[in-house]
């Protein structure tokens, strides 16, 4: 099993794990808002924590798929010399906003909440642990694009 193979199958794993508890967790919020009549003060905030987990997890899985969404008209449409130029430029201009806003961007934010001991609302975690899952992504993200960059440069269908 290739590394890109595992990497794959630990996020489907993750992702699946992150949905079960967004979905415990929101089903508890209406059952303790409407059967129990006291709602619950964390699931709010929890759920949407998990969100942005589920989220930028997510878009690092499709990307590693190749499954995300794109306007791929111009891409369908020219020849197989325009085609790799094309993809290259998609390929660097996704690591680089993955590099910039993702990775470095995002070790920023967490680190700035970490410093400034900057804690949730309700849940009273420190807010960088939520934000890890920036860099985190991103790196996955980085991954995935260098190493079908990789392809493209040598040559080899994108599967």
């Amino acid at each position: 099993m290739q590394f890109r193979d595992r990497v794959n199958k630990f996020l489907e794993w993750t992702l699946v794990v992150l949905m079960s508890v967004l979905v415990l967790d929101v089903l508890w919020q209406v059952i303790s808002r409407y059967v129990l009549t006291a709602p619950s003060s964390f699931t709010d905030e929890l759920a949407g924590f998990l969100l942005i987990w589920v989220g930028l997890l997510g878009s690092a899985y499709v990307t590693g798929k190749n499954e995300h969404l794109a306007i791929d008209i111009m891409l369908q449409r020219s020849g197989e010399k325009r085609q790799r130029i094309l993809r290259l430029f998609i390929y660097v201009t996704v690591a680089l906003f993955a590099l910039f806003v993702l990775v470095i961007g995002g070790s920023w934010l967490v680190y700035t909440r970490f410093y400034l001991k900057v804690n949730s609302a309700a849940l009273r975690i420190p807010l960088g642990y939520v934000y890890l899952i920036l860099p985190f992504s991103g790196l996955i993200v980085l991954y995935y694009t260098l190493d079908d960059l990789k392809k493209v440069f040598l040559n080899r269908s994108l599967s």
